[in-house]
């Protein structure tokens, strides 16, 4: 069973910027992609952005990159988001995910990620 624990958010004024981080004690971290989903209140879990096992590829929601990185350091089993510029519809309940996948492969489908962090909610006032 893989744990992912997840840290960071809070609350933030509308252009401000916070990292949130999402790490697992699993010694075989480096073979699991892992992505970021949210959850705005009444609405449905949706797709933020992924990174392959290695850290090499990267893939976003439309609209996030540029404002939204997400990057990882397998020696320390972490995988971040940058969230940058943020504004009140960011805000949400974000979870970390992590799924079995080849090297340089990523997706945007809930259905490939079979572990999942506690969520950590993020506040965005304007």
């Amino acid at each position: 069973q893989v744990q992912l624990v997840q840290s960071g958010g809070g609350s933030v004024q509308a252009g401000g910027s916070l990292r949130l981080s999402c790490t697992t004690s699993e010694r075989t971290a480096s073979a699991y992609r892992v992505a970021w989903f949210r959850q705005a209140a009444e609405k449905e879990r949706e797709f933020v952005a992924c990174v392959d096992t290695s850290g090499g590829n990267t893939q976003y929601r439309p609209g996030l990159m540029g404002r939204f990185t997400i990057s990882r350091d397998n020696a320390k089993k972490t995988v971040y988001l940058q969230m940058n510029n943020l504004t009140s519809e960011d805000t949400a309940v974000y979870y970390c995910a992590a799924g079995a996948g080849a090297r340089g492969a990523t997706s945007s489908r809930r259905n490939d990620y079979r572990y999942w962090g506690q969520g950590t909610q993020v506040t965005v006032s304007s």
